[in-house]
């Protein structure tokens, strides 16, 4: 079953994917072309797991053949940068360094128990930008890789293993842009930046942007959304809320507020039950295992 005919029987069984025969024949194309191996005796795991796929369903609203090209794509990306070498050789204070300059975890989680990630721009003052201009154009790109992989590995999983309701898988994040005292040259200056990592998230990690909320949106904004808006597809735009300077009440109905974020990130005491504090450097989290090295 391919194309929009395939939606509407699909929009009650939300993200869960178990069973669903629009999965298993999407499972069996991408097995038929080699992008994917099912378990069998002499290996436990899929090559893929079921939320992976069906956030790659969801984001070509259900039609196999042109989520079986994103997949394609998506696989031959990761070839062609090593993601998974890249990943597990990546050093720990690099990582910690990089996450200075993008969206991060806050260890909190919103009320249907999504990750909860903040960006302050206007903590990229000049020094920080100077810092970031320094490094090589790959080097960056190969940055912001890793800190994806965090996400799909390690925020993603362990998220989905906490208790939340409803309990449908957790693939996505919800993202709080604080607009707070940023010019519009430094915007401007940042373009590349953040424009790289939306168009990496979009195409490759389809599917993990939940909602995402501006806050402290300064008069210009107008100006800066007709820079942006291109770099996401249609489906993300409408997840994304511009809100003004007191944004109290819309974050609240999102997140309790004793998760809404502070300066550091702090794992909640549902968190802090299955590990003792945040986990630096590569890591994945794998049920039944817990916190493992890759």
């Amino acid at each position: 079953m391919t194309g929009q005919s395939s939606v509407a029987a699909h929009s009650d069984q939300g993200q869960n994917g178990v069973g669903d025969p629009v999965l298993e024949a999407f499972k069996g194309k991408l097995a038929s072309d080699g992008l994917y191996r099912p378990p069998a005796h002499h290996c436990a795991q899929a090559s893929h797991d079921d939320t992976t796929l069906m956030r790659f369903l969801r984001a070509r609203q259900y039609d196999i053949t042109n989520a079986q090209k994103q997949f394609a794509d998506s696989e031959a990306w990761r070839k062609r940068y090593d993601v998974d070498n890249l990943y597990k050789d990546f050093s720990v204070d690099e990582m910690e360094s990089a996450r200075r300059f993008y969206p991060r975890w806050t260890g909190r989680r919103d009320k249907r128990g999504l990750p909860v990630y903040v960006f302050r721009l206007a903590s990229l003052d000049e020094s920080l930008r100077k810092e970031l201009d320094a490094l090589s154009p790959e080097r960056r790109y190969q940055r912001i890789i890793v800190l994806h992989e965090t996400m799909t590995r390690f925020v993603l999983p362990f998220c989905d293993y906490l208790p939340h309701e409803p309990p449908t898988p957790v693939s996505s994040v919800v993202t709080i842009i604080d607009l707070g005292n940023v010019s519009l040259s430094a915007m401007w200056a940042l373009r590349t930046h953040l424009q790289q990592a939306s168009t990496m998230a979009t195409a490759y990690y389809p599917e993990t942007l939940d909602t995402t909320v501006v806050i402290n949106s300064p008069a210009f904004f107008s100006t800066i959304w007709g820079w942006i808006k291109g770099w996401f597809d249609e489906g993300t735009r409408r997840k994304i809320h511009v809100l003004g300077k007191s944004p109290s009440d819309f974050l609240r109905h999102l997140i309790a507020a004793e998760d809404l974020p502070t300066d550091e990130p702090c794992l909640d005491s549902e968190a802090l039950k299955v590990v003792k504090e945040m986990p630096k450097g590569p890591v994945a989290f794998v049920a039944g295992q817990g916190l493992v090295a890759v």
